[in-house]
């Protein structure tokens, strides 16, 4: 019997991409997958039924996608989906499979929930940062897109434009962007200013991304702290002391006040983002300066951030954006389905889902299994 995977749309508000777009589906080529499609659930992201149809996938109301289907695909899956992730756990039974994002370093009830219907739920945001997973990296995938479309926002709002501009009317000068946080994001975020002509300077706590960030042709920004400890093994930053951001947020101060566009992208997985730009901070930019603080939906990293939210203060605007990778749906979703169906594909041996809990990625993603939550950072919160 082929392996049924279903793939349903997504009920979270404003979500809009897919876990499966058309063009990743040859990812599963000769592993005998059969693959079930909610009706238009490509459409929000650009991917239109006939498109899945041709490529031999089969169309289902969301009742028979949960029902025939041994694993089901998502983005959002409970955890990541409060609001409206609820009403799809009647339609779970004991021995499927979701994949998926889930938040489940923080969404504790929703992985007991799933525990309680014997569901395996497997996070992507937990996959390990080793080289055999780097292609099932779904959080790298997303972090990019988030980073190009901050910058995106930042230029739409910003009263000036970004590049140097010599013109009959004189010479324009080229904006000041400071990038806060060199991971994913925020090196997306380097390259998409510079591509559009900003001078760009970054920060970031650990000092092994310096080269990262001057080979983008950004300036390295060198503050008066020690940062030995400032890394984790999987290549994330640490969260620090409190003196350790006291004393930060007390050099950025004057460094944020030469730049007219701040970007913020320093999140700690499964922690609240630390607070790096205070109001005073905010206060002494110019007029008409933006920060846009891609921390938002973990707190933020401006104490004036709000979600969702666009705030004023002294003249600068502060922008809270939550999921930026569904601003961009049809790439976003092509880079997470090829993310999530070379994970499935990892899965499968001989035919069939083999759930080898000897094995670091399986080990590492997997929250739920058999009734119970196994993964051990959530058995032991204080570890996490």
């Amino acid at each position: 019997m082929p392996v049924k995977v279903g793939i349903v749309s997504e009920s979270a508000p404003g979500e809009r991409r897919v876990a499966l777009a058309p063009s990743a589906i040859s990812v599963l080529n000769k592993t005998g997958v059969e693959l079930l499609l909610e009706h238009g659930a490509g459409l929000r992201a650009g991917f239109p039924d006939s498109e899945y149809t041709a490529k031999g996938v089969t169309l289902a109301t969301r009742a028979e996608v949960f029902a025939q289907s041994q694993v089901i695909l998502q983005v959002r899956s409970l955890g990541a989906n409060p609001d409206t992730g609820h009403a799809d756990l009647p339609l779970l039974r004991s021995g499927q499979i979701v994949i998926g994002f889930g938040e489940p370093l923080t969404a504790l009830d929703a992985a007991q929930d799933l525990a309680s219907f014997g569901v395996s739920f497997l996070a992507m945001e937990l996959m390990p940062r080793i080289t055999r997973a780097q292609s099932m990296d779904a959080l790298s995938s997303m972090a990019t897109i988030a980073g190009y479309k901050a910058v995106l926002i930042a230029a739409d709002n910003l009263p000036r434009m970004f590049p140097m501009l010599m013109t009959a009317a004189g010479t324009v000068t080229p904006a000041r962007v400071l990038i806060i946080g060199a991971g994913v994001a925020g090196l997306q975020a380097i390259a998409t200013a510079r591509r559009l002509g900003a001078v760009v300077s970054a920060y970031d706590i650990r000092p092994a991304v310096r080269e990262q960030i001057e080979s983008l042709g950004a300036r390295f920004i060198v503050l008066d702290l020690e940062t030995g400890t400032s890394e984790d093994k999987g290549g994330y930053a640490k969260a620090m002391g409190e003196d350790f951001y006291r004393r930060q947020r007390q050099l950025l101060g004057d460094v944020l006040a030469e730049n007219s566009v701040v970007i913020t992208t320093a999140a700690i997985p499964g922690k609240k983002a630390p607070i790096l730009v205070t109001a005073e901070m905010a206060a002494r930019m110019a007029p008409g300066s933006i920060i846009v603080d891609i921390a938002a939906e973990r707190g933020g990293n401006c104490e004036l951030t709000r979600p969702g939210e666009i705030v004023e203060h002294n003249g600068v605007q502060i922008f809270g954006p939550v999921n930026l990778p569904s601003e961009v749906p049809y790439h976003a979703s092509q880079m997470y389905s090829k993310n999530i169906l070379t994970f499935l594909k990892y899965l499968i041996k001989d035919g069939q889902i083999v759930l080898n809990r000897e094995d670091e990625i399986v080990r590492e993603t997997l929250v739920t299994h058999a009734g119970e939550v196994v993964h051990p950072r959530l058995q032991q919160p204080q570890a996490v």
